[in-house]
């Protein structure tokens, strides 16, 4: 698995969680893992979708949709609910490599065209085009407001983006490239990964609080809370 993430709800005697992942042989495909009062966690195939012509690089869902990325430059989306294939946007020339819904409306992609866009889930329409970065984009985040973003690219910057004027809202150079950019659930931290080093800055400063070092490259990181951080590296951490 490329990439994944969990969707989760509770509904009377039994709480369940919606596990999305994409491979390389360029499926998607959904597990429900479902946990009945007094019983273990079981996990059921929801479904698998053919999702694209290239190895699967990005993955983001809402409440009903699941859209992925791909090295054949498309987004596909893919309507859970129906459990059929909803269309493909085209904008991008070159791999997706990121993407990030924001509630109900709104999904924002980058790629390494070095644009990120802003989509309306309504029309799936794309309603701002933002040459975000001299080299690829690398990583994007929205803040919980969704009044800001935050992106990183190969040209060693850490962008922050005003959505509501579409706009650059600040640039801050960096002595490395990062890969990885995310807010924290209030918006009050972000944390920025390069190589095997996660910086965490606070927004009122802008200045980094802690770090944390792997000792390998870090592939993966999630705020559980706003004080707790998962992080993954390539070796077994």
């Amino acid at each position: 698995s490329v990439s994944g993430t969990l969707r989760s709800r509770c509904a009377n005697m039994e709480r369940q969680i919606q596990v999305l992942g994409g491979c390389y042989e360029q499926v998607l495909f959904g597990y429900r893992l479902e946990e009945r009062i007094g019983q273990r966690w079981t996990a059921v195939a929801d479904f698998t979708h053919h999702a694209h012509a290239a190895s699967l690089s990005a993955i983001s869902a809402n409440n009903r949709y699941v859209a992925t990325g791909s090295k054949d430059e498309t987004i596909q989306i893919y309507d859970m609910k129906k459990k059929v294939e909803h269309g493909a946007l085209l904008h991008h020339n070159g791999t997706i490599s990121c993407l990030e819904f924001y509630g109900p409306a709104h999904l924002l992609s980058g790629a390494e065209d070095g644009l990120i866009c802003v989509w309306n889930t309504k029309k799936w329409e794309c309603q701002k085009s933002i040459q975000a970065h001299k080299g690829h984009v690398s990583s994007l985040s929205i803040h919980p407001s969704g009044k800001l973003a935050l992106s990183v690219g190969t040209d060693k910057t850490l962008r922050t983006w005003n959505l509501i004027e579409g706009r650059s809202a600040f640039i801050k150079n960096l002595k490395q490239n990062a890969h990885i950019v995310q807010w924290s659930p209030l918006g009050e931290k972000y944390i920025v990964v390069a190589n095997n080093t996660a910086d965490i800055y606070k927004l009122e400063t802008a200045s980094v609080i802690g770090s944390i070092t792997n000792e390998k490259r870090i592939s993966s990181v999630q705020f559980v809370t706003d004080c707790i951080l998962a992080v993954a590296g390539d070796r077994k951490s």
